[in-house]
This record gives structure tokens, C-alpha cells and sequence, in this order.
């Protein structure tokens, strides 16, 4: 056997904790029309009612977007679509994604967010925008989930700071403590335990109670992390790619989540008020490759 086989066998034998397995019950999934187009049957890779998020990037047509729901709403899924407030012109385009989706795939919910785009296409800047139309409430949405960030957004605040995130987190708390939808955040992948748990605990300690799904990076080539935490923005947890990049062995083997995500875990076994409620992942290395490794998890005994 090779070293780098056996380096590889170590790594996918390793124990997952039960905590672990009890952290993993609901976990969700992101997929973009072009990536789930390659997978023949998500039914054979994922537990049935499995929550997939449809990424929408800009220049997707709707149309794609709308037959990738309706194709994993019929294959038995939960799909919550994108809607990016920066590629929606008006307030008509967006009753008529709402209402194609809801045609179409039925769907009732959906991940508000503004969006990678610097220029907005239109009249919205930002979610909240989006829920200000009360569109989703005319149209009996049960789920509405915003986009969270525990290290910043640096195209939000671009001084650094957490100035204009703090605000639209209390403005997210006083629509959840006044509407009957269901608000969660759904975070940008993490890689490092300790600040996600200190960021968590600060939106209790502000009076933010909106659960959170935290996002995590399923497994992937190192150089693959590191490329798109880079463009996504990925901040201060950037630098445990980095150093185990420095470490030849590890440099070899794709990156998995079990460190980072065992000690969200234990925390939340000995906190169990941890409002980390859900795991969230960004298939970076493959939707398949994410698919085993949550299967190897939760099976793994």
C-alpha cells in the first residue's frame, strides 16, 4: 500500500462521536442547476425530505432554477431556492419567481440573501428589502431563512467592522418575533470551532435568538478550500487550511469536516440551549464525495 493510501484509509476510518451523529439529524445541502444536473438520482445519495438549497448565481436563467426544484421536489426532497436581492430588478420579477416556484414546484420557501453582485440590477439592495414587498407573506411561505456571517461580510461592512451585520441582525430578530414564518440564518462555510461557538453566544447576548444553521465545507481538495473561501470571503478560519497546507502528509489528503464539526457537537451536547441548531454544506468537492461523507457518519459506528 501506498503512503498516500494509507494516509487515505486512516482518514476515512476515522470514528465519528455520537454527538456528532445526533448533531448531523436534519442537515441540509446546497446544489446549483449545473452541478445537480450531473447527478442521476439524488434519492440514491441522500435521505428522503433532505432540505437542498438551489443556489442561484447570477446569470442562471430562472427557468433552470425553477426545473432543478420541481425535478427534486418530485424525487421527495424539502428545496429552498435562492433569491439574491441584487439579480431581482423589481418587485414584479419577484412575484413571478415566487410564483412560478410555487406553480410549478410548490414550493414555500426560500434562503433570502443579497447576493455576490456589487451593482444591484435593480431596486433591492439587500434582503430584507425582499421581505419589506410582503410578498411572502401574501404567498403563505412556512420558512425563511437569511444569510449569516460569523466571521463579517466585508460587502456589507467594508471597514471591517460588524456595524451595518449587528443592524440587520436585530432588524431579522424583530420580523421573527412578529411574523408566524418560520427565520433561521444559514451561515457561509466555517472552518474553525472556537470563534463560530464565541459568534453564536454573542447574538444570544445581543437578544438574537434566530436559530442557526451553520455552513460547513464537505470534503475537498485543500487547494479547492482555499480557492473558494478566498472568493467567498472566508476570513479568520481561513488560516487552518493554511496551516495544514504546511503539513505535507495533510496536504495530500482532501480536507473533511469532522474536527471542526465534532467540537460544535460537544459543545452543543453540554449546552444544549446552543442555538446551533442544523449543519448546512457546501458540497465544495463534489456532491457525491459530501453525500458519502454524511453517510459514512451517520452509519459509521
Amino acid at each position: 500500500m501506498s503512503l498516500l493510501n494509507l494516509f487515505s484509509t486512516k482518514e476515512k476510518n476515522k470514528k465519528v462521536s455520537d454527538n456528532l451523529k445526533d448533531f448531523l439529524v436534519n442537515f441540509s445541502i446546497e446544489v446549483m442547476p449545473s452541478t445537480a444536473a450531473k447527478i442521476e438520482s439524488f434519492k440514491d445519495i441522500l435521505p428522503t425530505n433532505t432540505r437542498i438549497y438551489i443556489a442561484h448565481i447570477e446569470g442562471v436563467p430562472i427557468e433552470e432554477m425553477i426545473q432543478t426544484a420541481k425535478r427534486l421536489q418530485s424525487e421527495g426532497f424539502s428545496v429552498m431556492p435562492h433569491f439574491p436581492a441584487r439579480i431581482i430588478k423589481n418587485k414584479s420579477t419577484l412575484e413571478e419567481w415566487i410564483t412560478k416556484y410555487q406553480d410549478e414546484a410548490g414550493i414555500d420557501q426560500a434562503l433570502l440573501l443579497a447576493g455576490g453582485v456589487n451593482n444591484p440590477h435593480g431596486v433591492f439592495e439587500n434582503s430584507m428589502q425582499l421581505v419589506e414587498t410582503e410578498l411572502f407573506n401574501k404567498y403563505s411561505f412556512k420558512n425563511l431563512h437569511f444569510a449569516g456571517h460569523p466571521e463579517g461580510n466585508k460587502d456589507i461592512d467594508y471597514d471591517g467592522s460588524t456595524n451595518n451585520v449587528d443592524e440587520a441582525l436585530l432588524w431579522k430578530q424583530k420580523f421573527n418575533e412578529r411574523t408566524d414564518i418560520e427565520v433561521a440564518l444559514t451561515t457561509q462555510f466555517c472552518f474553525e470551532a472556537d470563534p463560530v461557538i464565541k459568534w453564536a453566544d454573542s447574538m444570544i447576548e445581543k437578544g438574537i435568538n434566530i436559530p442557526i444553521h451553520i455552513g460547513v465545507a464537505g470534503p475537498a481538495k485543500l487547494q479547492t478550500l482555499i480557492k473558494f473561501s478566498i472568493a467567498c470571503g472566508v476570513g479568520p478560519s481561513l488560516k487552518v487550511l493554511q496551516k495544514r497546507a504546511k503539513d505535507v502528509k495533510k496536504l495530500l489528503l482532501p480536507f473533511e469536516p469532522n474536527d471542526f464539526l465534532e467540537t460544535l457537537a460537544q459543545h452543543k451536547k453540554e449546552n444544549p440551549k446552543f442555538n446551533i441548531t442544523n449543519i448546512h454544506f457546501f458540497p465544495l468537492g463534489g456532491i457525491n464525495t459530501s453525500a458519502d461523507w454524511i453517510k459514512n457518519a451517520t452509519t459509521n459506528n
